[in-house]
């Protein structure tokens, strides 16, 4: 059995669900994963960001207001304190994210989801 699609996604985002979309325009029917009902741990999201071959804070949305009140912006802080905000915050992860095996993208723009793709 080959590894299943999972696809960190929020229904009120365009671009998450551009990327759904695209998936099941594929014949592709991805585990979703509602990450701000369910929001990954802070090994979770160690274990994505390895998949994805970023560093934390290329993972951040950077406009969203809990970025500021949490002074995120500051290059004090590392990668540690990063990962814990967006565990506590999970607004703060950029979207959408696709994992299949070892590999994940983020789906912006849609078309980046083609190089998991079969």
């Amino acid at each position: 059995m080959s590894d299943p699609f999972v696809l960190y996604h929020n229904p009120r985002c365009s671009k998450s669900r551009a990327a759904l979309e695209l998936l099941q325009a594929r014949g592709i029917a991805p585990q979703v994963v509602h990450y701000l009902e369910t929001p990954p741990d802070a090994a979770a999201l160690r274990e994505l960001l390895q998949r994805l071959d970023l560093a934390p804070r290329a993972l951040l949305r950077t406009g969203e207001a809990v970025y500021a009140d949490l002074g995120l912006a500051d290059p004090a802080l590392d990668d540690a304190a990063i990962i814990a905000a967006m565990a506590a915050h999970p607004k703060l992860i950029e979207r959408p994210i696709l994992v299949h095996g070892d590999r994940a993208v983020i789906g912006r723009p849609t078309e980046r989801l083609l190089d998991l793709l079969p």
